[in-house]
């Protein structure tokens, strides 16, 4: 099988991704192995995919990698020459439908996910039923496949609002849900799917392992993001004041998303069964308006930081204020280590950026 770089037109990611390759997992487990990847068009199972594809091109493990996606178009113009070429193929579904696939599936990686704050509150059923309804599917057809490993990619905020007196938040330290708040529908959600996996593990000896994420950027992120990282950063890039809408005191915990994909290979092939991990850097914790003012200082007194703050905050979906700082030692112990801290994660977003827009031109 002929194989290409993957990512072409963003060297910033590419060479993030031959830095994964060169890790020292046992990319031998993947051998003659098919890796199936859900969420597929998103940052982080796209950054998955193109991980995976890199390293079945450097160590020749002859990995089948699937990915499966609601949009084939939109997969196609994020994988192009990957999916030409043969070294990624669509599984073309809905995982809310039960798991159409007719081959044998050896890994799975379930990243599908409602992510965009303004739908969780905007329409927080399909927010429910995607994460229940499809990690429940996922989990039968992984089941079903008696697969060698599997990870569900949860999220910090399954964590809610844990005790403030806290210096490190484990594994263990779940924190306060007002499930009668709207958006409280994901971190919800994010709990019960990993009840799920739990119940999975416990009645069926499914191996499937939860990442917990922390927020995730850098290198590979699509120029039209929007979340609170890509505004400040496009602040930066077009000279512009950063507007926080929110007070900005929660605190946020981050991960590039090379050490993140990283992570998620490490908890794959080394992680317990039915057991969780952070995946933080723990040297990121820092509130949103010191981050915003780092931002502004990069500037060079060209931007400043201003508040603007709506009456009702809770329609734009605006998580709860949270002091939170996620402890990485449990997945530390794995072996994995964070290599990127904030500056460097701004620094190679808008390098990447800059990549994408000159390869597109």
């Amino acid at each position: 099988m002929t194989h290409c770089i993957e990512n072409q037109r963003d060297p910033v990611c590419q060479q993030e991704l031959e830095s994964i390759a060169a890790s020292n997992l046992n990319w031998e487990a993947f051998r003659n192995r098919t890796v199936l990847v859900t969420g597929a068009t998103g940052l982080v199972g796209s950054y998955a995919v193109r991980a995976l594809a890199a390293v079945n091109r450097i160590h020749r493990c002859e990995m089948r990698i699937l990915a499966m996606v609601r949009n084939p178009e939109k997969a196609r113009a994020i994988y192009g020459e990957l999916l030409d070429r043969g070294d990624v193929s669509l599984l073309v579904g809905d995982v809310r439908i039960p798991i159409q696939c007719q081959e044998p599936v050896h890994y799975i990686i379930h990243g599908a996910s409602v992510t965009a704050s303004k739908e969780m509150v905007t329409r927080p059923v399909e927010t429910i039923a995607t994460a229940i309804g499809g990690t429940q599917n996922i989990l039968q057809f992984a089941a079903s496949q008696k697969v060698l490993s599997m990870v569900y990619i949860s999220s910090m905020e399954m964590y809610g609002a844990p005790d403030p007196a806290l210096d490190c938040v484990t594994e263990r330290d779940y924190g306060f849900v007002d499930i009668l708040n709207v958006r409280s529908c994901y971190p919800e959600g994010k709990r019960m799917c990993e009840c799920l996996c739990s119940a999975y593990a416990s009645e069926y000896q499914l191996p499937v392992k939860i990442a917990r994420l922390a927020q995730t950027f850098g290198a590979g992120v699509n120029p039209s993001e929007t979340r609170v990282f890509a505004q400040f950063a496009r602040s930066l890039i077009h000279g512009e004041d950063i507007i926080l809408h929110t007070e900005g005191k929660s605190y946020g915990n981050y991960c590039a998303t090379c050490d993140c994909v990283r992570g998620l290979l490490t908890i794959l092939l080394r992680g317990a069964d039915g057991e969780a991990y952070n995946v933080v850097n723990e040297r990121t914790n820092i509130q949103i308006r010191d981050m915003a003012q780092m931002i502004a200082d990069q500037s060079g007194g060209r931007i400043q930081v201003r508040f603007d703050i709506p009456a009702d905050a809770l329609k734009y979906g605006y998580a709860p204020d949270v002091k939170m700082h996620l402890s990485g030692a449990k997945l530390r112990a794995l072996g994995w280590a964070p290599e990127l801290d904030l500056p460097e994660m701004y620094q190679r977003l808008i390098a990447s950026w800059t990549a994408q827009q000159d390869g597109n031109a």
